[in-house]
């Protein structure tokens, strides 16, 4: 292991790799970025040195929750074993199923797989599960808490009920816990950090901005700009679009980024993460398929351009900075209506977070957007175009009316009718449904003359001759 840059175990390995070894269940929860990957990669080098495979019947099978993070982990296998003949597949989207069916019909001893793309597999008849001796779900949380819960449960029960199972997450809460525990069998609980914990070797800060998108955007080019002793950082937004308008605005304004989110191919994501890891793109802007398990350890700082939806994302994105003892910087942007989430951060991770320069009361209002400015700009000038539009189709008919009223023929002389008669306001009001006091109607009220009919008023047209032909 000295060759894989190893000298002495991390706390969550030190404590899982006997268990592992054992053979017993294992939920192991950890700081992001503390090696929990290798928890369960070197045991199972070990144990996977005596045995077989067999064709489409794999002995190992890891669960990741996303493409990347399943790559990475097949990049650790073949780091760390580089001196065992082991045989590993990757099941994974975006990628050609030939290529993964030659590999599962030869036999594999380690499966690494996201579940959707092994689940195709299985239903296509070319995978069978009977023959897994252990199962890994990494990333426990996610895996559970993102709509995977059905393909999971459906997993669990194609693969033999006397496997061993290794649960390994950053973050565990209790509606997750009881759900991992359907699944593991007298498990032993591997905590070396209370759960939801920020490494301490993070700087948090808060910084305040206003909430329109342009104020935003201009508020993370000053951060990148002033920022210390940054190499490369990680932009995090909440929605793929963010991610997309966000990454064009900062090539606009000369930054080198990159755009990860996972509506892209699986080539493109590659790409991406390979440049950002090589340092030719020092930014990455990425969603939440960043924030769990990727292993960048040089990445200096973390930025939070949208405040995370849910609190323990907020542990998993700025664990992508700080990592493996160094040192990192993590900003969050707050702008108004922030103020619950950030609470809920705040009181997961046990801690407030400072705020760089003033709070979000202390922030001005935001002043109104230059001529050549946002959206806001554009809609009101959008909406002066449809009043002066507006303004001249009212023009236009009023000056056809006239037209038409001048070449009209003279109207037939009517008998006047008698003025219509002033009602009270309280009556207007009844006739439109109003109610009195006391659950009563107006119209209940009314002590005036009954009105039959029409009453005085008659319709003009009403009051035409009407010539009726006999009937021969």
């Amino acid at each position: 292991m000295a060759s894989a840059g190893y000298t002495e175990p991390t706390p969550i390995q030190a404590q899982a790799i006997p268990h592992v070894l054992a053979r017993r269940d294992v939920l192991g929860i950890a700081q992001t970025g503390t090696g929990k990957t290798a928890a369960f990669t070197l045991p199972m080098l070990t144990m996977l040195e005596t045995g077989r495979a067999r064709a489409r019947m794999p002995r190992t099978l890891i669960l990741e929750p996303t493409r990347e993070l399943a790559a990475q982990v097949e990049e650790n296998f073949d780091k760390y074993g580089i001196n065992h003949k082991l045989s590993v597949a990757l099941l994974i989207g975006g990628v050609s199923f030939g290529d993964q069916d030659a590999k599962i019909t030869r036999g594999v001893d380690v499966l690494i797989a996201t579940p959707g793309r092994l689940l195709d597999h299985f239903e296509r008849g070319k995978l069978l599960l009977t023959g897994v001796e252990l199962l890994v779900i990494d990333e426990a949380d996610r895996m559970l808490d993102m709509g995977f819960i059905p393909d999971i449960e459906r997993i669990v029960k194609l693969v033999p009920f006397t496997r061993q199972t290794l649960f390994f997450s950053a973050t565990m809460p209790p509606e997750i816990q009881r759900l991992a525990d359907a699944f593991l069998h007298n498990p032993v609980k591997v905590e070396v950090a209370r759960a939801a914990t920020t490494a301490a070797t993070i700087t948090q800060r808060l910084v305040a901005t206003g909430r329109q998108d342009f104020e935003k955007r201009e508020t993370l080019r000053q951060l990148i700009r002033n920022a210390t002793e940054l190499q490369n950082a990680v932009v995090f937004c909440n929605r793929k679009r963010d991610v997309a308008v966000l990454h064009r605005s900062l090539q606009k304004h000369g930054f080198d980024a990159v755009a990860l989110h996972g509506d892209m191919d699986q080539h493109a994501r590659m790409a991406a993460l390979d440049s950002f890891r090589s340092g030719e793109m020092p930014l990455l802007v990425a969603s939440d398929v960043a924030a769990r398990g990727l292993d960048i350890p040089s990445v200096s700082h973390v930025f939070n351009y949208d405040i995370p939806h849910h609190a323990e994302d907020y542990v998993h994105r700025i664990g992508r900075t700080g990592r493996a003892g160094r040192a990192g910087q993590a900003f969050t942007l707050v702008s108004p209506g922030d103020e619950k989430s950030l609470s809920a951060i705040e009181k997961l991770i046990g801690q407030p977070i400072e705020w760089q320069g003033p709070t979000l009361s202390e922030l001005p209002p935001s002043e109104a957007p230059s001529r050549r400015g946002g959206r806001g700009e554009e809609r009101s000038r959008g909406r002066k175009v449809k009043v002066r539009t507006a303004e001249r189709g009212r023009g236009a008919s009023e000056a056809s009316g006239e037209q038409a009223a001048r070449e009209a023929p003279p109207a037939r002389e009517e008998k006047p009718s008698r003025p219509p008669r002033q009602e009270p306001r309280q009556e207007r009001g009844a006739r439109h449904g109003e109610r009195a006091p006391h659950g009563r109607s107006r119209r209940e009220e009314d002590d005036g003359e009954r009105v039959i009919g029409l009453g005085d008023h008659v319709p003009a047209f009403l009051m035409r001759p009407v010539s009726v032909k006999k009937a021969k």
